[in-house]
């Protein structure tokens, strides 16, 4: 089953240690598709990526589900290939392929032999244009999907609360929706409206070409111009989201399940995203810094105060990714010991809370925590598809290029009183979703 939701953040972003780690080059068909190229020498191999500027936060009010209903959709039939014949043909060839949904962007990869990229690029272009789409065709995919839903969220508690907290942390923006939609939804979506959000979203000019591996820009550019630049423009891209309207209290949701074996406490907040942090604020990467300070593995604060010293939790931490088109969230995690109190546990993360809003960081752990993010940043070339990710996410998002490689030189500019005054902003009770996932005996 091809995966829902990638999330990967740019807390990857840490993958650059000096400028032109990933040496990317670039440039742009006649048709606005843009294309990357990432050399990578060490194996004669390609990964081969195509990110559309669209994801579940676009679709129709009333038909969630529809880009993820496309991430299947896009392996069925063509005017040139019979359904299933595109993973048949890769598979045969050697290949891997996949492809993945989030609520910016879709994304479909092959990895293949560097002589197999004419191939895959071939195929690949002929479904952004010639997907043949049928009633024989979506409705068995539709019970696929919604399947994958009964399996992935109906019978997971854990997955069913993340659902109900973005309902209530995002009050009207559609992050607040579940990438893979609502079953009612996803039962209502006709023929027509797959059609017209095929038609309307897949195109060239809203499409990031990447391509990582063994060839160079010499090689790929007759390539691209010939399998992709052959496609007509499609029309003018524009994302159209409500907003945020301003938040006034602080929300909790508690879900008590039989199946739940250990109690849970989530605690999110509202944060700016590369994209919506002000021109000049450097909130993201202080942020990144803090989250390496208190979330960042079994040395974090977090992690020492609440399982180490006080003996409170099995594991804790704190997340964020600033990885988003519109706001992001920046989230605390903590898994309670069995026979703590919930209760007890939440006392003591408002505590660890608190005296971060009270003293700030330190020096001394910005200093620590910068040469982790940046050193961390050698060792990622060594991994095939890592670059292309990292670029291809952030160009799907509309960032540059040139932001993802100068992300190091960013964190290191980052000063304690930047990380103390992000926290400041961003942990602020109106802003924040308290989540509680408790077995069931625990209801009083």
């Amino acid at each position: 089953m091809r995966l829902v939701l990638f999330l990967l953040g740019f807390a990857v972003l840490s993958l650059r240690a000096e400028a032109a780690v990933f040496n990317p080059q670039s440039f742009t068909l006649k048709n606005g598709m843009q294309v990357v190229l990432i050399p990578n020498t060490r194996v004669p191999v390609v990964k081969h990526m195509v990110w559309y500027r669209v994801g579940s936060a676009d679709e129709p009010a009333g038909k969630s589900g529809i880009a993820h209903f496309f991430e299947h959709l896009m392996f069925k039939g063509t005017k040139n290939l019979a359904p299933g014949e595109f993973s048949k043909i890769v598979a045969k060839n050697g290949g891997q392929e996949n492809a993945f949904t989030s609520y910016d962007y879709t994304a479909y990869f092959q990895t293949v032999a560097k002589d197999r990229l004419a191939l895959v690029m071939k195929m690949e272009a002929d479904r952004m244009t010639n997907l043949t789409l049928t009633s024989e065709v979506i409705e068995p995919e539709r019970q696929v999907i919604l399947e994958e839903r009964r399996q992935r969220t109906d019978n997971s508690p854990g997955a069913q609360l993340q659902e109900q907290i973005g309902t209530v942390q995002y009050m009207n923006h559609p992050y607040r929706i579940p990438v893979i939609g609502w079953a009612h939804e996803i039962k209502n979506l006709s023929l027509e409206d797959l059609n017209h959000f095929y038609k309307k979203w897949y195109a060239p000019n809203n499409a990031v070409l990447v391509v990582e591996g063994d060839i160079t820009l010499e090689e790929l550019r007759p390539l691209a111009e010939k399998y992709y630049g052959a496609i007509p423009k499609g029309g003018d891209y524009t994302r159209l989201r409500p907003s945020e309207p301003p938040a006034h209290a602080d929300r909790r949701v508690i879900k008590r399940d039989a199946r739940v074996r250990q109690d849970n406490l989530q605690r999110s907040y509202l944060a700016p995203s590369y994209r919506t942090a002000a021109k000049g604020d450097n909130s993201p990467y202080a942020l990144q810094v803090l989250e390496n300070i208190i979330g960042g593995g079994a040395t974090s604060r977090l992690y020492r105060s609440l399982v180490i010293d006080q003996k409170l939790a099995d594991s804790a931490g704190f997340y964020y990714s600033p990885n988003k088109y519109d706001q992001a969230t920046a989230t605390f995690w903590v898994t309670a010991q069995n026979g703590i109190a919930i209760e007890q546990v939440e006392k003591a993360l408002q505590a660890e809370i608190d005296e971060l809003l009270e003293k700030g960081v330190t020096q001394d752990e910005v200093m620590r925590a910068q040469k982790t993010l940046v050193n961390e940043a050698v060792f990622a070339r060594d991994n095939l598809g890592t670059a292309s990710q990292v670029l291809g996410s952030a160009l799907a998002i509309d960032l540059s290029v040139d932001q993802v490689e100068s992300w190091p030189e960013a964190i290191q500019q980052v000063t304690r009183d930047d990380v103390n005054k992000a926290l400041r902003a961003v942990f602020k009770d109106q802003y924040s979703v308290t989540a509680l996932l408790l077995r069931k005996e625990d209801a009083s």
